[in-house]
């Protein structure tokens, strides 16, 4: 006989496990605006800054964006070995760590 699911018990797990990916989001994004000195600026004035950034349609203008990201995580990478990074995949890291999850040892010094 087969045993019947607990399709409620399977949601409600779900439904936790999104909540806690949402708040570590929330928390890497904080950090993000942190280690960046965004957190100087003031939040109306970040959030002007963030929301022009997204209704931009320049491809120039973001690709030099994402450059000077990049850029941005791979020296804080070399300067602050040992420490939690978070790189472009949105995942907090260790250096050295697992690069299938987004961590290179190469980039991360």
């Amino acid at each position: 006989m087969r045993k019947v699911r607990d399709y409620d018990a399977e949601l409600k797990a779900l439904g936790d496990k999104a909540r806690q990916l949402k708040a570590k989001r929330v928390e890497q994004l904080g950090a993000l605006v942190t280690a960046t000195g965004a957190d100087a600026i003031d939040a109306e004035t970040l959030a002007g800054v963030l929301l022009d950034a997204v209704a931009s349609r320049d491809s120039g203008a973001m690709e030099a964006w994402r450059a000077k990201g990049a850029a941005f995580f791979q020296s804080r990478g070399r300067k602050s070995r040992g420490v939690a990074a978070i790189d472009g995949s949105g995942v907090a890291t260790e250096p050295g760590g697992d690069a299938t999850r987004g961590s290179d040892p190469a980039t991360n010094g």
